[in-house]
């Protein structure tokens, strides 16, 4: 057992570097895992795997469909966003598309007792992120030297999450994370990475088919360096704080009709007082997902989701674009905030569909498979001398996930 765990370990680590991730809730994923995904991004208070588990709530591990045996979970998720831009100027109006390829996003979860009542658990997984290439295809002022307003912005995010549960009571657990949060930003001038810590702690409470959960994550503040052209010069000269906001997030699941599981949840995100988030004067988010799974016995299982929350991207009005109209029009350090909030970080879709299918090849073995579509939702801004920057986002991913218990 030991054995096997400690190569899972080593598996899930080697899969997990280096993994990017998109936005759907703000930058986060609506959640993490294939079957989590396919329910609309629910588990607080029923995950069905060790990965949901971890990320979602960490007691859940004493009171999951795989207690008392140990159990690791391999998923990949395809994420294809589609992101355009509009931008008007005096000099016309450009419209084009990002040319950011598709992401392959890996999540990794392990889950094994330690005694009757304690489990330990590992997670690794990308949960959050944001990108749009508009190199070579943008250009603002086409009389002057050198294309003027291409953009090019990529953040990534991962975390590693050691998990100790604790049951309490046959029909209550605890449970506690450390985050380890690894992430990388990149705005055009080159890539800046950087590490943080923070803790997730969560509850679960059973009353009869019905299950309870509650999950509260600390914000986890990093410092990326020489990222931010504060003066306009081209040059990277300053360092950009960016959070993983403060969350909480509770549920309850229902099991009233055999085999058929349902579950709802509410998060909330903290994004006006994280790092970065409130300087790009975010909102805070509330979250509203609601998932159903039905399993026959034949061992398939049938899954549908809804997540929406609205966009935390306030839209902004009547700022200055230019300080000189020019030839060549000079621009101001508003137009340079306004254009990477709207053109560069786009994270404004709000409603969310998610289908799955699962097979269950025997007890030990299951393979998921999921899908979320993510519908186009936009942003536009206009200033007092009629630039007018738009954004449109829409989002597909597909997931694949292995299920072994052992």
């Amino acid at each position: 057992m030991r054995r096997n765990l400690f190569i899972g370990l080593i598996v899930l680590t080697a899969m997990t570097m280096a993994a990017p991730a998109m936005a759907t809730n703000g930058t986060n994923l609506i959640g993490v895992g294939s079957i989590s995904r396919s329910m609309g991004g629910v588990g607080v208070a029923a995950p069905q795997d060790a990965i949901s588990a971890v990320f979602a709530n960490p007691a859940a591990m004493c009171m999951g469909p795989y207690c008392p045996g140990s159990q690791a979970d391999f998923d990949a998720t395809f994420f294809k966003p589609t992101v355009k831009a509009t931008i008007t100027t005096p000099g016309g109006t450009i419209n084009v598309e990002s040319q950011m390829e598709p992401f392959i996003i890996p999540a990794v979860g392990i889950s094994t007792p330690i005694s009757d009542k304690l489990r330990f658990g590992f997670g690794a997984y990308g949960v959050s992120g944001m990108g749009v290439d508009y190199r070579d295809i943008i250009d603002l002022d086409p009389g002057t030297p050198g294309p003027q307003g291409e953009i090019f912005t990529m953040y990534q995010v991962m975390r590693f999450a050691p998990n100790l549960a604790w049951l309490v009571s046959p029909n209550f657990s605890l449970g506690a994370n450390l985050q380890i949060v690894y992430a990388s930003l990149d705005l055009g001038g080159g890539t800046s990475h950087n590490y943080a810590t923070g803790v997730q702690l969560g509850g679960m409470y059973r009353i009869g088919e019905t299950h309870i959960g509650l999950s509260y994550t600390t914000e986890e503040s990093i410092d990326h360096d020489r990222v931010m052209d504060t003066d306009m010069s081209g040059l990277g000269d300053a360092t950009l704080a960016l959070s993983s906001p403060q969350s909480v997030v509770a549920g309850v699941s229902f099991e009233q009709i055999k085999n058929l599981l349902v579950e709802f949840n509410v998060k909330w995100y903290n994004w006006a007082d994280a790092d970065g988030y409130k300087d790009f004067d975010w909102e805070d988010q509330t979250v509203y997902a609601i998932g159903g799974q039905y399993k026959l016995p034949s061992g398939w299982a049938f899954r549908a989701g809804y997540n929406f929350a609205k966009s935390p991207v306030k839209e902004h009005n009547g700022w200055t674009a230019f300080s000189a109209p020019g030839p060549p029009p000079v621009l101001t350090p508003e137009f340079g905030q306004e254009y990477l909030r709207v053109i560069g970080l786009p994270a404004v879709v709000e409603s969310h569909v998610t289908l799955g299918l699962g097979y269950e090849f025997s007890e030990r073995f299951q393979a998921t498979f999921g899908y979320m579509h993510a519908f186009s939702n936009d942003i536009t801004e206009t200033s007092v001398d009629g630039v007018i920057l738009k954004s449109e986002l829409e989002e597909d991913s597909f997931d694949f996930g292995l299920k072994w218990t052992f």
